[in-house]
């Protein structure tokens, strides 16, 4: 028997749209993120990243300040997703600011979420502890068991599909080299000691067998 996609969980996300302090749009809000991560181009971003996302969450919670809003960004970081784009995650942002707003969230709730769902796109580094937390929880898979990153990387490839295999090998050994690049590609203490070493053993191996 096929395995069955995953599904974003409907009463996870309505709970926290109410610890939220959002009195409305938390079902129709729901629709749209769950029509969002089952588009037909996505292989890896979709409903099942995001039930990762949550386990890591539910792994780290007590490293969060505002758990909520760290929930409530990993939910929203790759709502849009066009692969090649530019601006995936300042548009997932907006999305995640004007859905907010639009549901009366707690002041203050929505522009922080927002700048957490910003901050994935891994450019430059956050200051907030928050903002960190959310990157390392997004790039847990970098840090997973060799035949669990090769899938992500398949995956990665199978959204990129559209690219021909030379200009694809040279872009995806420049971003992977980036990560590789930095001092320590977690920041905090827990995902560094879990998932650091495997992670740059995996990135290693892969941008070897691009660079062929």
């Amino acid at each position: 028997m096929a395995e069955q996609p995953a599904q974003l969980d409907r009463n996870r996300w309505l709970a926290l749209w109410s610890r939220l302090g959002a009195p409305q749009n938390g079902v129709d809000v729901f629709q749209q993120l769950a029509a969002a991560y089952a588009e037909p181009a996505r292989s890896y971003h979709t409903a099942a990243h995001i039930a990762d996302c949550l386990r890591q969450l539910d792994w780290s919670h007590d490293l969060a300040r505002r758990p909520d809003e760290v929930e409530a960004a990993l939910w929203f970081h790759d709502a849009v997703y066009l692969p090649g784009a530019s601006d995936n995650e300042e548009r997932s942002a907006r999305l995640a600011r004007s859905s907010l707003s639009e549901g009366a969230a707690i002041q203050g709730v929505s522009d922080r979420v927002a700048a957490m769902v910003l901050a994935t796109n891994h450019q430059t580094p956050p200051s907030d502890p928050d903002a960190q937390l959310v990157c390392d929880i997004d790039l847990a898979v970098l840090g997973k068991e060799e035949s669990e990153f090769d899938q992500f990387e398949n995956q990665i490839r199978q959204e990129y599909a559209w690219v021909p295999d030379a200009t694809y090998r040279s872009a995806r050994a420049q971003v992977l080299n980036g990560f590789l690049a930095r001092r320590s590609i977690y920041y905090t203490d827990r995902f560094a000691h879990r998932y650091e070493r495997r992670a740059r053993q995996n990135l290693e191996r892969i941008v070897a067998t691009l660079s062929r």
